[in-house]
Order: C-alpha cells, then sequence, then structure tokens
C-alpha cells in the first residue's frame, strides 16, 4: 500500500463526501455517486468519475460492473492500514494530551489575551 496515494486521496474534501456516502450505503452507481456531491458542492459528471478514479488508484473504492452499471464499494482496509501504523500508536496517549488541551482551554478561558 501507498501510505501517500491513501493520504492524497484522503485530502479531497469531495473524496471524503464520496467515502462517506459509501460507507453509509455500498454499491452505489455513478448517478447516485452525483447526486450526493451535487447537494453539497457545484460539479459535473465528469468531475465526481474523475474523484471515483483517484479514490481507486489509492484503492479506497472497489468497482463492480452489473449490466451497463459500474458500481462502486468503499474499501476500508487502507485506511485501517494507516489508522493501524500512524493513529493508533498515538491513542495510548490520549488521555494525555486530552487532559492537557483540556487544561490549555481551561486557562485561556481565564486569562484572554
Amino acid at each position: 500500500m501507498d501510505d501517500d496515494q491513501v493520504f492524497k486521496a484522503m485530502a479531497d474534501p469531495v473524496r471524503r463526501l464520496l467515502l462517506d456516502a459509501l460507507f453509509e450505503r455500498d454499491g452505489r452507481s455513478l448517478s447516485e455517486l452525483e447526486d450526493v456531491v451535487t447537494q453539497h458542492v457545484e460539479m459535473t459528471r465528469f468531475g465526481v468519475a474523475k474523484h471515483l478514479r483517484l479514490l481507486e488508484e489509492a484503492n479506497l473504492v472497489s468497482t463492480t460492473k452489473v449490466g451497463r452499471s459500474k458500481l462502486h464499494f468503499l474499501n476500508p482496509v487502507p485506511i485501517q492500514q494507516i489508522h493501524d501504523r500512524w493513529i493508533g500508536k498515538y491513542t495510548g496517549r490520549a488521555e494525555i494530551s486530552a487532559g492537557l488541551i483540556s487544561l490549555k482551554q481551561q486557562l485561556e478561558k481565564e486569562n484572554p489575551i
């Protein structure tokens, strides 16, 4: 897996929107995904297809042809691998971080600059 390609694919808000839509319901057509995207931003069918192609190249989306339709499915494995490699190791320190953030917010509330 190429972490850089996955990070780059997930960096774009439209691609994250597409991933969220597929998380909610897998097996969507390009038309269905275009409808999801155009509810939030103005984009052509070609633009949505380009975003989907980048997600496929990052192995975040797989497709299956059903008749004349191409259905898109979320592949959560690369996201889980990123979590295991880059995020999971920091969660052990989450309590310390949360305490420090809470302290910082409390101090800023008491002593605004």
